[in-house]
This record gives C-alpha cells, sequence and structure tokens, in this order.
C-alpha cells in the first residue's frame, strides 16, 4: 500500500511539473539591428562597407535563430524602423531606450548587440537584453578580444548567445 501511495504521488508531482513546464510561453523578443563601434585607426578614413553591413545584419539573424530555437523566446518581427531618429548616434549611446522601443512595438524584451572593430582582423562584442518594462537588464555578455574580420561576427554571436546568453 506504501508503495501504490508513493507511486500515485510520483506520478502526480511529476504530471503537475510537465503541465506546468507545458505552461510555460515563451517570451516575447524584438532584435535590434546590431550597431558597429568602430575604434580601429582607420575609422574616420574608411567607412563601414557593404561586407560590414552584410555581417552585421548575420549577427542579427544568428541571434533571432538561436532566441527562437531555444524555445524560451517568439522574436518579434517589426519593420525596419526608424531608431537613427530616436538615437542618432546608435542605440548603444542612448541609455537603454531600446526598451522603451521594443514594449512600443509589443515585445517584452529587447535584444541589442555592439560589434567593436579594434582593428581590421580584431573585435569584440558585447550584446544585452533589456526588460522592456522596467529597462533593466535581463542578461549580458561580453566578448574578449575575438581574431577575425567582419565575417567573424556571426561567430561571435553564436559563442555569446551559447556560453553567455541561453545558458
Amino acid at each position: 500500500m506504501r508503495i501504490r501511495t508513493l507511486t500515485v504521488l510520483m506520478t502526480l508531482l511529476v504530471g503537475t511539473c510537465t503541465f506546468a513546464h507545458a505552461q510555460t510561453k515563451p517570451m516575447s523578443i524584438e532584435v535590434f539591428p546590431f550597431e558597429l563601434e568602430d575604434k580601429s585607426a582607420g575609422a574616420g578614413i574608411i567607412p563601414p562597407d557593404e561586407h560590414d553591413r552584410r555581417y552585421l545584419s548575420e549577427s542579427a539573424q544568428m541571434a533571432k535563430d538561436m532566441l527562437s530555437q531555444s524555445g524560451r523566446f517568439t522574436v518579434v518581427d517589426v519593420p525596419e524602423g526608424d531608431e537613427q531618429a530616436v538615437a542618432p548616434h546608435g542605440l548603444r549611446n542612448c541609455g537603454g531606450c531600446e526598451g522603451k522601443i521594443a514594449k512600443e512595438h509589443g515585445a517584452s524584451l529587447a535584444l541589442l548587440g555592439v560589434v567593436t572593430r579594434v582593428n581590421r582582423t580584431e573585435h569584440t562584442m558585447f550584446i544585452r537584453i533589456l526588460d522592456a518594462e522596467t529597462g533593466k537588464p535581463v542578461s549580458q555578455g561580453f566578448t574578449d578580444l575575438r581574431m577575425g574580420a567582419n565575417y567573424a561576427w556571426p561567430r561571435s554571436v553564436k559563442w555569446l548567445m551559447t556560453n553567455r546568453i541561453l545558458r
């Protein structure tokens, strides 16, 4: 009798945990276009080119894909807006205004990624997720110096998402 009671209790407990887990709704998140902060010696001479824009776009897409595949997030698809008008010097310099923008778009969270070009073959990357309601950081990660020109930026996103953001 004792074993049967224990079995019934365990079944109820496991069933309750499974039900509670199944009821967890993914959080909505807006992933903003990744930004380039060029600190290299050529920053004032060589402007960002189509390759830089391509790899920034691929970096943002990598973050979106990994968030979606985790099952914990629903990426809010918002047409590219005029964030430049809100933050003419980049969202990275607006004191967390991406949270407010994400809230206006119906997202619970906001993700901003910034690539800092140290020179043409080295970069660092910072990703932060803010709560759209409070503007407080929920998660963030920073890569130390990474080797590789702009083609390596999506790999840095993958590393950060795997080792800092989604763990």
